[in-house]
C-alpha cells in the first residue's frame, strides 16, 4: 500500500516529531530519544497515519547543525520508533546523508524542504526505494523570509513544484508528494493565498501537503496569539486546505486537527453517494 495515500478517500494526519533543542514551538520537548518515544506514541493513540521526524529546525532564521549531529539525533529516534510502530515514517531532512541512514533504520518517506533540488537527495531516495515529499522554500531557512516578492505566489510555486515532480519522475522515484511550504519564503497573504487557491496544485496529480500547525502567519490576525495558542488557527487552515485538495496535513496537534479532518471527509464523501 502506498505509503502517502494511506487510507484513500480519508485525510492521513502526520504528526510532527521535533528532536531539536530550537524548533519555534516545541523544541527541547522531545529532545531525548525516550522523550520522543513517549510523544510518539501519543500521537499515533491520537490518530496519527504518520511521524515526521526532524533533527534540524528549519524555522526562519535558524542556524544548520552539521551533518553528523542530525544523525545523532535523528537515527535512534527513528530506529526505536519503526521497531515498535507499523505506520510509515519520515524523515524531514535536506541532507541526503541522513536521509540515507534514517530510510536503513526504517523511516519511508524523505521531506525534502529544498524540493529535492541536490541530485544526491534523488539518488538516496531512489536507492532506498523512498517515497518523497517535495516543498517549496526559497533561500535557505537562515534568510528565507529576506525575499518574499512574487508576482503570482501560487503560479510560480506551482511551476517550481511540477519541475521538481517531473525530475523526480524521470529519476523513477514512484511516490511523491507536494508541500507548497507554507510560511518558507512567503510573506503573510501568500500563505493565506496558497491555502485558498490550493486546488490549482491538484491536477500535478500527487497527493498535496500542507503544513500551517501553530505557524506565525496565523498570529497576523487581530487576535495576534503566541505559538501555544494557535490551535483553532491551525486546524482553520487545515480544514480550509482539505477542502481544496491537501490529502496530508502536517501537525503538532494531531487529536484535535484528525476530529476536524474527519469532518471534512464526510463532506467530502458526501458527494460520492
Amino acid at each position: 500500500m502506498s505509503v502517502l495515500r494511506i487510507h484513500p478517500g480519508r485525510t492521513s494526519v502526520m504528526g510532527i516529531l521535533n528532536v531539536t533543542p530550537d524548533s519555534f514551538s516545541d523544541g527541547g520537548r522531545f529532545f531525548t530519544t525516550e522523550d520522543a518515544f513517549t510523544q510518539a506514541r501519543q500521537m499515533v493513540a491520537d490518530g496519527a497515519a504518520i511521524l515526521d521526524i526532524g533533527a534540524e529546525s528549519t524555522r526562519p532564521g535558524s542556524d544548520p547543525v552539521s551533518e553528523q549531529e542530525e544523525l545523532d539525533r535523528a537515527v535512534p529516534v527513528v530506529e526505536k520508533l519503526a521497531a515498535e510502530f507499523d505506520i510509515p515514517l519520515s524523515i524531514d531532512t535536506y541532507k541526503p546523508a541522513v536521509a540515507s541512514h534514517c530510510c536503513q533504520a526504517g523511516a519511508a518517506i524523505i521531506n525534502d524542504v529544498t524540493g529535492l533540488t541536490d541530485p544526491a537527495m534523488i539518488e538516496a531516495a531512489k536507492t532506498n526505494n523512498a517515497a518523497v515529499v517535495i516543498m517549496h522554500m526559497r533561500g535557505k531557512p537562515k534568510t528565507m523570509q529576506r525575499d518574499v516578492d512574487y508576482d503570482d505566489v501560487v503560479a510560480e510555486v506551482r511551476a517550481f513544484l511540477a519541475e521538481r515532480v517531473a525530475a523526480a519522475r524521470t529519476s523513477g522515484i514512484e511516490e511523491i508528494a507536494i508541500d507548497p511550504g507554507i510560511g518558507f519564503g512567503k510573506s503573510v497573504a501568500h500563505n493565506f493565498e496558497l491555502v485558498d487557491r490550493l486546488r490549482e496544485f491538484t491536477d500535478l496529480g500527487v497527493p498535496i501537503l500542507i503544513g500551517p500547525s501553530r505557524k506565525s502567519f496565523l498570529s497576523s490576525l487581530p487576535s495576534q496569539l503566541p505559538v501555544d495558542q494557535r490551535l483553532e488557527g491551525t486546524i482553520a487552515a487545515c480544514c480550509a486546505g482539505v477542502m481544496n485538495g491537501a490529502t496530508i496535513v502536517r501537525v503538532h496537534d494531531v487529536k484535535a486537527v484528525k476530529r476536524a479532518v474527519e469532518v471534512i471527509d464526510a463532506i467530502h464523501a458526501t458527494r460520492e453517494t
